[in-house]
């Protein structure tokens, strides 16, 4: 186990690479902190990567390996990385503790001994992310000394749910990168052409304006193809007649927002235009419901009650939409955290953030339909994309 570097060091390079001031991530661990204390807790584990950047900022490719964030309910936050992280963690965050493990070292141990040096014995962990194995857990639960591991997955996620000022404007540059990348994909849609290269053009267009990595790569289908759920580029060439279905997000300071439109490579047969002509009524009538008191359920309802009514239930069997904002592979969305469907009771609130992607299928031959990212605002949802939502016709 190796410390931070020395204090001169730590000085020249601590916070240039932070994506928010200070001041952002010190209101978002105090909350963090009232949330631990108000949940009797002595102290949480946070190991999602998510909820870790939320929390201090600490953003990297190399996240694949164990990171841990212990949040004290009483003292300064200790962050552990791999020996490999540590600069690029000091860049990134503002905190002064951070703890390195080496290659050979068992994280497992190393953070219960960090653990036992702060007089933690039982503290609550998120137990429900991606990058917390079982068998980590279990290590972790016997080496403390405990029978089971107090789950603290639901301490920190409705914490998230409401922007910032700060969160919604990395969240509108996201919308409009997408945008630009959606343009450019709708542009490279031709007879010839392939999905490699929609989905390029789609890339470019998005990086070029200012995307940095995207938590999931654009989705891109083509012919028969698009009419199974989340496909990518596969070489396919564009012939006349094909359908095409288009989805990618924007990132900016890992905040996303996500587009997602239809093309059809000349006429679309009459059913898949009534399907569209559906989905968008859906989606309009879905955005209408969204402002402050609304519940989540309300808002999937309504769109639903459309879907049923055309006639078109087995088409769509989803949520009309999930929240949005910090996001690292493998998903750009925050869809774990707060969706818009049935019973989910959830009050919308000002700051909020969604995607609503309504789509309709029909499997093994088109999906059609058209999304928006939105921001709950005190009347209404605002919409971040200017983008026409009508079935492209190329």
């Amino acid at each position: 186990m190796t410390l931070h570097p020395t204090f001169d060091t730590q000085a020249q390079i601590q916070g240039i690479e932070a994506a928010f001031p200070a001041a952002e991530f010190a209101e978002r661990q105090a909350r963090a902190r009232a949330a631990v204390v108000a949940g009797g807790h002595e102290a949480l584990i946070v190991t999602g990567p998510e909820t870790i950047y939320w929390l201090t900022g600490r953003q990297t490719a190399g996240y694949f390996a164990f990171q841990a964030l212990i949040l004290p309910a009483d003292g300064e936050p200790v962050l552990l990385v791999r020996q490999l992280e540590l600069f690029g963690t000091l860049a990134n965050t503002y905190l002064p503790d951070i703890v390195a493990y080496q290659d050979g070292d068992n994280p497992a141990e190393v953070l219960v001994d960090l653990l036992r040096q702060r007089g933690i014995v039982n503290p609550a962990i998120e137990l429900a992310g991606w990058f917390l194995s079982p068998k980590l857990a279990a290590e972790i639960s016997e080496r403390l000394g405990v029978a089971s591991l107090i789950d603290g997955s639901q301490i920190l996620p409705s914490l998230r749910m409401i922007k910032s000022a700060a969160e919604l404007e990395a969240i509108r540059h996201a919308a409009r990168y997408a945008e630009a990348g959606m343009i450019a994909g709708i542009a490279a849609c031709a007879i010839g052409a392939d999905e490699n290269a929609v989905a390029a053009d789609m890339l470019h267009a998005a990086t070029r304006v200012g995307s940095e990595v995207m938590a999931m790569e654009p989705l891109v289908s083509s012919g028969p193809r698009s009419g199974l759920p989340h496909m990518t580029w596969r070489r396919r060439v564009l012939e006349a007649g094909d359908p095409l279905f288009l989805e990618l997000a924007g990132s900016h300071a890992r905040y996303h927002a996500a587009l997602m439109r239809t093309v059809w490579m000349g006429a679309a047969p009459d059913e898949a235009q009534r399907m569209m002509d559906c989905a968008l009524r859906a989606l309009d009538a879905a955005l209408s419901e969204i402002r402050p008191g609304a519940t989540c359920a309300h808002v999937h309802d309504t769109a639903q009650a459309i879907i049923d009514g055309a006639g078109y239930t087995a088409a769509f069997r989803k949520r009309i939409g999930y929240s949005m904002g910090v996001a690292f592979a493998p998903d750009w969305g925050e869809g774990a955290i707060l969706s818009l469907f049935s019973n989910v009771t959830r009050t919308i609130e000002p700051g909020m953030v969604f995607h609503l992607p309504a789509t309709l299928r029909s499997y093994g031959q088109w999906t059609v339909g058209a999304s928006e990212t939105v921001i709950v605002t005190e009347t209404g949802a605002e919409p971040l994309s200017t983008l026409p939502r009508q079935l492209t016709i190329r």
